[in-house]
């Protein structure tokens, strides 16, 4: 893993193409940026106001989009270094690309959200590092 920097967080507006019946959100296609490879993909729930926190994947991609709800993602490098923030939704419909070597962890902030993963690799529990959702010191208090 090289040097990494939040700044390589991307974030990618998603279209949303309103239909009869019901809308079409779209995800990622394999021309989009942020594409790496496929590996799996998963859904994580998460309920208003739990934080779900904090871990740092060595060699995945992530590929978030949240099509049901809000969710409030946190990044850091690491203890007392700067730290972005961004919210996804419904109303917000976008896709974060989160390179491989930066710690984050995410909140639901409205009602039970689902947060959808494209990840490059399939999930390998000897590549995430863990920490205790208060170990950054982020204040995830109700917004």
């Amino acid at each position: 893993m090289g040097a990494v920097s939040l700044d390589d967080i991307r974030v990618t507006p998603l279209k949303r193409i309103i239909t009869p019946g019901g809308d079409v959100m779209h995800a990622m296609k394999r021309s989009d940026a942020g594409y790496v490879a496929f590996g799996e993909a998963y859904f994580s729930w998460v309920e208003a106001g739990a934080v779900k926190a904090w871990k740092r994947h060595q060699r995945m991609t992530l590929n978030l989009v949240v099509p049901v709800g809000l969710v409030r993602f946190a990044f850091t490098l690491g203890p007392h270094s700067r730290r972005h923030e961004a919210e996804l939704g419904e109303r917000q419909y976008a896709r974060l690309t989160v390179p491989p070597g930066i710690w984050f962890g995410f909140q639901g902030v409205d009602q039970s959200s689902l947060v959808l993963n494209l990840a490059d690799i399939e999930h390998d529990p000897t590549e995430v590092e863990r920490l205790p959702c208060d170990t950054e010191g982020f204040d995830w208090s109700p917004l």
